[in-house]
Protein backbone atom coordinates (compact mmCIF):
# COMPACT_ATOMS: atom_id res chain seq x y z
CA UNK A 1 0.00 0.00 0.00
CA UNK A 2 1.46 3.43 -0.70
CA UNK A 3 0.61 6.95 0.78
CA UNK A 4 -0.64 9.52 -1.39
CA UNK A 5 0.77 13.15 -0.03
CA UNK A 6 -0.11 15.93 -1.42
CA UNK A 7 2.76 18.42 -1.73
CA UNK A 8 2.20 22.23 -1.39
CA UNK A 9 4.02 25.38 -1.86
CA UNK A 10 2.43 28.27 -0.34
CA UNK A 11 3.16 32.16 -0.05
CA UNK A 12 3.56 33.83 3.28
CA UNK A 13 0.01 35.11 2.66
CA UNK A 14 -1.05 31.29 2.72
CA UNK A 15 -2.00 31.64 -1.15
CA UNK A 16 -0.98 28.31 -2.71
CA UNK A 17 1.27 28.77 -5.50
CA UNK A 18 1.79 24.83 -6.37
CA UNK A 19 0.45 21.68 -5.52
CA UNK A 20 1.25 18.37 -6.89
CA UNK A 21 1.36 14.61 -5.42
CA UNK A 22 3.74 12.12 -4.32
CA UNK A 23 3.25 8.47 -3.66
CA UNK A 24 4.98 6.97 -0.92
CA UNK A 25 5.63 3.26 -0.20
CA UNK A 26 5.98 4.05 3.62
CA UNK A 27 3.97 5.54 6.40
CA UNK A 28 7.04 7.24 8.46
CA UNK A 29 10.04 8.97 7.17
CA UNK A 30 12.75 11.54 8.03
CA UNK A 31 12.08 15.24 6.28
CA UNK A 32 15.13 15.50 4.60
CA UNK A 33 13.73 11.89 2.70
CA UNK A 34 10.33 14.08 2.01
CA UNK A 35 12.30 17.09 0.38
CA UNK A 36 14.27 14.94 -1.65
CA UNK A 37 11.34 12.67 -2.93
CA UNK A 38 9.68 16.37 -3.71
CA UNK A 39 12.97 17.74 -5.44
CA UNK A 40 13.64 14.67 -7.15
CA UNK A 41 10.14 14.58 -9.13
CA UNK A 42 9.71 18.48 -9.39
CA UNK A 43 13.28 17.79 -11.53
CA UNK A 44 12.63 15.33 -13.17
CA UNK A 45 9.37 16.05 -14.31
CA UNK A 46 10.81 19.22 -15.81
CA UNK A 47 14.17 17.55 -17.43
CA UNK A 48 11.39 15.07 -19.04
CA UNK A 49 9.21 17.87 -20.40
CA UNK A 50 12.39 19.67 -21.51
CA UNK A 51 10.82 23.23 -21.80
CA UNK A 52 12.67 26.57 -22.64
CA UNK A 53 10.65 28.63 -19.80
CA UNK A 54 11.93 29.10 -16.29
CA UNK A 55 12.39 26.55 -13.52
CA UNK A 56 9.53 27.07 -10.73
CA UNK A 57 11.41 24.58 -8.33
CA UNK A 58 11.42 24.37 -4.44
CA UNK A 59 15.03 26.53 -4.92
CA UNK A 60 15.72 28.19 -7.73
CA UNK A 61 18.63 26.49 -10.21
CA UNK A 62 22.44 28.80 -9.40
CA UNK A 63 23.07 31.65 -11.74
CA UNK A 64 25.55 29.46 -13.84
CA UNK A 65 22.58 27.09 -14.48
CA UNK A 66 19.79 29.77 -14.43
CA UNK A 67 22.75 31.21 -17.45
CA UNK A 68 22.50 28.20 -19.53
CA UNK A 69 18.53 27.56 -19.33
CA UNK A 70 17.42 31.00 -19.76
CA UNK A 71 15.73 32.89 -22.15
CA UNK A 72 19.35 33.28 -23.93
CA UNK A 73 19.18 29.79 -24.72
CA UNK A 74 18.00 28.52 -27.40
CA UNK A 75 19.05 25.04 -26.49
CA UNK A 76 17.29 22.59 -23.56
CA UNK A 77 19.84 21.88 -20.71
CA UNK A 78 18.75 19.89 -17.63
CA UNK A 79 18.36 20.72 -14.27
CA UNK A 80 20.96 18.67 -11.53
CA UNK A 81 18.49 17.38 -9.22
CA UNK A 82 21.22 16.63 -6.82
CA UNK A 83 22.39 20.35 -6.66
CA UNK A 84 18.54 21.21 -5.70
CA UNK A 85 18.51 19.19 -3.38
CA UNK A 86 21.59 19.89 -1.77
CA UNK A 87 20.10 23.79 -2.15
CA UNK A 88 16.86 22.72 -0.67
CA UNK A 89 18.65 21.16 2.41
CA UNK A 90 21.22 24.31 2.85
CA UNK A 91 18.10 26.48 2.45
CA UNK A 92 15.50 24.51 5.43
CA UNK A 93 18.55 24.57 7.51
CA UNK A 94 18.78 28.46 7.23
CA UNK A 95 15.67 28.65 7.91
CA UNK A 96 14.63 30.21 4.37
CA UNK A 97 12.48 27.50 3.87
CA UNK A 98 9.34 26.13 6.70
CA UNK A 99 7.88 22.61 6.10
CA UNK A 100 4.72 21.59 8.11
CA UNK A 101 2.91 18.50 7.78
CA UNK A 102 -0.62 18.39 7.90
CA UNK A 103 0.24 21.85 9.71
CA UNK A 104 2.38 21.17 12.35
CA UNK A 105 6.10 22.41 11.56
CA UNK A 106 8.84 19.92 11.20
CA UNK A 107 12.28 21.08 13.24
CA UNK A 108 15.17 19.13 11.96
CA UNK A 109 15.94 17.13 8.83
CA UNK A 110 16.14 14.08 10.87
CA UNK A 111 12.58 14.34 12.20
CA UNK A 112 10.30 11.70 11.23
CA UNK A 113 7.02 12.76 9.42
CA UNK A 114 4.06 10.40 10.03
CA UNK A 115 2.06 10.27 6.46
CA UNK A 116 -1.83 8.98 6.32
CA UNK A 117 -4.25 9.24 3.71
CA UNK A 118 -4.89 12.78 3.03
CA UNK A 119 -1.59 13.80 4.35
CA UNK A 120 -0.26 17.81 3.55
CA UNK A 121 3.42 18.90 3.28
CA UNK A 122 3.32 22.39 3.02
CA UNK A 123 6.35 24.29 2.12
CA UNK A 124 6.92 28.08 2.64
CA UNK A 125 9.75 29.80 1.20
CA UNK A 126 10.71 32.72 3.55
CA UNK A 127 12.92 34.64 1.38
CA UNK A 128 14.29 34.56 -2.31
CA UNK A 129 16.71 31.92 -2.89
CA UNK A 130 18.14 33.35 -6.37
CA UNK A 131 22.07 32.70 -7.00
CA UNK A 132 23.04 31.02 -3.77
Amino acid sequence: MSIALTVRDESIGGESVHEQTLEFPVERMPARELIRARIYQEVQDYNRTQQRKAFQGLVRPSEEEAALNGSRSSRFRPIDWNRQYERAIEAFEANQILLLVDDRQVESLDEEVALRAGSVATFLRLSLLVGG
